[in-house]
């Protein structure tokens, strides 16, 4: 009769046993389906994305949007570019497409910057996904970074078939940036949509892009009015946000750039700092990587400048989430590359523009032929590169005083030197015929208090001991900042590089450069008189900065030709007959054209310029007498301190003989 009811509890405690375990199936193979479903769905994820990433760069275009003549033909161009990429994409849809920045300012296209905004908008024309600042994107103030921009955008509404590319800027401090100039670059910005990085996809690969602007590039935009972050800790931040938007691949396009010492090599730094990064697009130093740089699992590259290579890299993912680099490729847009017609159309546009709306101004069009050309100029990837007079900077700084001499007419001061820095330098002037369009590439840099495109010349005063302080910053400093090399009209200088530094000038004085006689006048210069100097605007403000940048070992003051010091170098402008800024390349184009002629009317450029013309002298000795002869204040200064060393030195080994004889003495 007690085992019923115990038969029956025991049935229940089986039930729900059998209940539970059926539960516990349930959930196991429901978890199983799962784990499946996501593996599935990672595979499947895995499979549909691409093998194979094709990533093509470009960098430092700086406005040539045309071909461009060099010694060996015609290269570049963005109709080449278009026949380039377009092959690129039609072998692999997992294309992207990216600029490192300076894509304006080098050629007449950017004389529509502010209204056309040519080269923003070719980029989009093309087909880039994203693009970032270089320094050259402020050579016209605030106001003309953010009407370029702004232009762009009123092309892209007006023609839906130019989709505008991304643009990225991450070291931008709005916070520490806050005044009414840079509020119109930020709202300009906002306008467009830049953003510190973007994400691009494209067949299942998602790339993460960010853009930033170096140290260096800093220093070169001092018209931009704007601090940068420095990149390493912006980068390290923006990696993180990237991480978390979960991409395959992280590009930096950094406006930065390498450099042989590797202390110095901001983005071979960037590269070790930022590990995360897989590909760093190095601009800014218009560096040719014939071979990339690798840094971990960090690839750098670089494709040299003005369009004239397209930098290719093909990319594979590995096991553990990064990429492998298995072909790296610059293609050569040379004569072989058929332009496209159609963007060639679009630079027939742009071109007529040119015309009418900036060199109308000058009475010149863009193809004008200004003079015939025998002379073979050093090319551009040579120029600068060791210190030396050139005949390039030679006809340059020579234009400038003829064309105020020109300017100036009856009223003309003789102007007693002119100066050209290798900095502000930016093309050759190749054989054959020379048009308006070359001459302008060679000074293209800058913008006037007018407004209107290119430095303008400036005059201002220096002492004979002044001048001399310019030859010696060019013979001691330009051997470590080729950008400070200056190439003279008028005053010449001798030199021995043997000599200890800031006091290897031997020897300056004046000569009449443009005279024709076989025999120039020698004028030595007296130290404390004022003699008139000309040079570009930039230029000159550069000569102001030249304490500060030495340290306040070496100081040279513009002035008035009261001997007051400039303090607004605006206001020295030198203007023409019709109240007009005297630009710098205007006075290369009517220099090239105010030569003899030939029997066609066509200027001829002077053999006398295929060789040096002892402007800048050397004399390589070793000789005691030639290396301490003629010390200037610096050679005092070290000579005096060398001289109390000895003497401490003298006076500390005597005091230790006299002090061991004392010990000798005491001893016996």
């Amino acid at each position: 009769m007690c085992t019923a009811p115990a038969k029956r509890h025991t049935g229940r405690k089986v039930m729900k046993t059998r209940r539970r375990m059926r539960q516990a199936m349930l959930t196991v193979i429901m978890l199983c389906t799962l784990c499946v479903s996501t593996v599935l769905a990672k595979n499947e994820e895995k499979s549909s994305r691409a093998d194979e990433v094709t990533v093509l760069f470009t960098h430092d275009i700086h406005s040539h949007l045309d071909e461009f003549k060099v010694a060996d033909g015609k290269v570049g161009g963005f109709g080449r570019l278009k026949t380039a990429l377009d092959k690129e994409r039609s072998g692999n849809p997992a294309t992207f497409v990216f600029d490192g920045g300076d894509f304006s300012m080098g050629t007449l296209y950017q004389t529509v910057y502010e209204t056309e905004a040519a080269e923003l908008t070719m980029l989009g024309r093309l087909g880039y996904d994203a693009v970032t600042f270089g320094n050259h994107e402020f050579d016209y103030r605030s106001e003309g970074t953010a009407n370029m921009f702004h232009s762009a955008l009123e092309n892209a509404q007006d023609d839906p078939s130019i989709v505008l590319p991304k643009f990225v800027t991450a070291n931008i401090d709005w916070q520490k940036n806050d005044s009414k100039d840079n509020r119109l670059i930020q709202n300009a910005l906002e306008d467009y949509g830049s953003t510190p990085y973007t994400v691009v996809e494209r067949e299942g690969v998602r790339i993460g892009v960010f853009g930033v602007l170096g140290e260096d590039a800093e220093a070169c935009a001092p018209e931009s009015g704007l601090n940068f972050e420095p990149i390493v800790d912006t980068s390290k931040e923006v990696v993180k946000e990237l991480e978390k938007e979960g991409v395959d691949m992280i590009v930096c396009l950094s406006h930065s750039g390498t450099n042989e010492d590797e202390d110095k090599s901001e983005d071979e730094i960037l590269a070790k700092e930022v590990p995360q990064i897989d590909v760093i697009v190095s601009a800014h130093t218009h560096t040719k990587l014939e071979e990339y740089i690798k840094s971990g699992d960090t690839y750098i590259v670089s494709a040299g400048c003005y369009g004239e290579y397209l930098g290719d890299l093909k990319m594979s993912p590995t096991d553990d989430g990064r990429w492998e680099l298995e072909k790296y490729t610059l293609h050569h847009l040379d004569e072989t590359v058929v332009p496209d017609a159609k963007v060639n159309e679009e630079l027939a546009t742009y071109k007529k523009l040119v015309n009418e709306e900036y060199l109308s101004r000058f009475d010149y069009t863009f193809d004008k032929v200004l003079a015939e050309n025998g002379v073979a100029f050093t090319q551009m990837d040579r120029f600068a590169g060791e210190l030396k007079e050139d005949p390039l900077g030679s006809i340059i700084a020579d234009s400038y005083v003829y064309a105020v001499e020109q300017a100036e007419g009856d009223a003309y001061e003789k102007v007693d030197a002119a100066v050209a820095p290798s900095g502000t330098i930016r093309d050759t002037l190749q054989k054959g015929a020379l048009t308006v369009s070359d001459a302008f590439n060679v000074c293209s840099l800058g913008i006037g208090a007018d407004r209107i495109p290119g430095y303008p010349l400036v005059s201002v005063y220096l002492t004979g001991a002044e001048l001399k302080t310019a030859a010696e910053i060019d013979v001691s400093v330009s051997p470590i900042m080729t950008t400070a090399q200056l190439y003279p009209s008028g005053l010449h200088w001798t030199y021995n590089p043997n000599r200890m530094m800031l006091n290897r000038v031997t020897d300056a004085a004046l000569y009449d450069d443009l005279s024709q006689d076989s025999e120039k006048t020698r004028k030595e210069l007296e130290d404390d008189k004022l003699y008139r100097v000309v040079a570009g605007l930039y230029s000159a403000q550069m000569l102001g900065a030249v304490e500060d940048t030495s340290k306040g070992l070496l100081k040279i003051t513009p002035k008035d030709r009261d001997g007051k010091a400039v303090k607004d170098f605006e206001k020295h402008i030198i203007h023409d007959k019709n109240g007009a800024e005297l630009k710098e390349w205007y006075a290369l184009a009517g220099y090239l054209e105010s030569f003899d002629k030939n029997k066609e009317g066509i200027s001829q450029i002077p053999q006398h310029y295929a060789k040096a013309q002892g402007r800048k002298e050397e004399i390589d000795s070793k000789n005691i007498i030639e290396l301490v002869k003629q010390p200037n204040k610096f050679a005092f200064i070290v000579y005096g301190a060398v001289i109390i060393i000895i003497l401490l030195l003298i006076l500390t080994v005597r005091f230790l003989i006299k002090r061991r004889k004392k010990k000798k003495n005491m001893i016996y």
